[in-house]
């Protein structure tokens, strides 16, 4: 004989976790919206595909929320969705490659210390634009995001030693670009 009420009750607490769930996603994108957007933009080189990266990824991760396992690998997690959807975009992007036919747009007129600077920063972002994604990714996790290569490991889901090896590559390639000397240093 089913007690009375029960039904209320169960739905009472199954409306709680639903409550519990919206709120803890909440409190976890309001605190990693900025970040997020930030390494989708500097991932994929674009303002509004970064934005739509950022969005698909959390609206991913709520999809996926009640699948979380273990919460302290939440941001792993989530690292993992929002780099995929920046290979997506990336993957999709060389589908539809834009060129520029006025390079002259481009050039950036010398007036000392502050337009070699840009100059520099501009060589340095096309070299950037060549590298391959999985390249890109590294690097901007690397070194825009802060994280060590076994945290880059486990937001692309390759090994740590495929890591090393593809942050080697992507720097030789913006050395090559840019035309630094290896021998000078890291860049």
């Amino acid at each position: 004989m089913p007690i009375e009420g029960s039904g209320v009750l169960s739905e009472g607490v199954a409306e709680r976790s639903v409550a519990d769930s919206a709120t803890s996603f909440d409190d976890f994108a309001t605190r990693n919206l900025e970040s997020s957007y930030r390494i989708a933009a500097l991932i994929l080189g674009d303002a509004v595909e970064a934005e739509d990266a950022t969005h698909d990824a959390f609206v991913s991760a709520w999809r996926n929320w009640s699948t979380v396992r273990d919460p302290d690998r939440l941001d792993a997690w989530f690292g993992r969705i929002l780099v995929n959807r920046c290979r997506d975009q990336l993957r999709r992007a060389r589908r539809r490659r834009v060129v520029d036919i006025s390079p002259e747009l481009l050039e950036i007129p010398s007036r000392g210390d502050i337009s070699t600077e840009a100059a520099d920063r501009e060589a340095v972002a096309r070299a950037f634009a060549t590298l391959e994604p999985d390249h890109r990714i590294c690097v901007v996790l690397r070194y825009y995001g802060d994280l060590t290569v076994r945290q880059i490991a486990d937001r692309t889901g390759v090994p740590e030693g495929t890591v090393k090896s593809r942050l080697h590559y992507a720097l030789q390639a913006v050395r090559v670009t840019v035309g630094t000397d290896e021998t000078e240093g890291p860049a």
